[in-house]
């Protein structure tokens, strides 16, 4: 019974509830509410109702965290002037990835402040791939 409970615990802690914010994806619309799943051994997978995206973790390339959306990733969002404007400390993690395509993609979510160090591990440990932080503030925030 022990190993069951370990084992759902482990589950629970790979599934992170996040917010598509924007990217490359057209099928997600912005702000759709999802999650973002790390349990499969070959693939992140991205959930919102009936939209799964699936990645498999070798292509991912780049993992950055930050308090703001990232200026890389710029050009592959849509932002609304509201949301620029926002005076609120929301975490966000862009994840790029080279297409089947070969081009390169990007997600990009708002995930919860209680969830992102959990989640930054995963997807280190998944990927390989080391977390980028936009600044020395979103450093921090990760250690705390």
């Amino acid at each position: 019974m022990l190993a069951g409970l370990v084992s759902l615990a482990r589950l629970a802690g790979a599934q992170t509830r996040v917010e598509y914010i924007g990217g490359t994806v057209s099928q997600i619309a912005e702000g759709t509410q999802g999650s973002i799943v790390l349990t499969d051994d070959r693939y992140l997978a991205f959930y919102a109702g009936k939209v799964q995206m699936r990645v498999a973790y070798d292509r991912v390339n780049l993992v950055e965290y930050g308090q703001q959306v990232g200026r890389r990733m710029a050009l592959a969002l849509v932002i609304s002037p509201v949301f620029l404007l926002s005076k609120s400390r929301k975490h966000f993690l862009t994840i790029g990835y080279s297409g089947e395509d070969g081009k390169q993609q990007a997600w990009v979510f708002r995930v919860d402040k209680q969830s992102i160090r959990s989640t930054l591990a995963g997807l280190e440990a998944r990927t390989g791939v080391k977390i980028q932080y936009q600044d020395e503030q979103a450093r921090k925030a990760r250690n705390q």
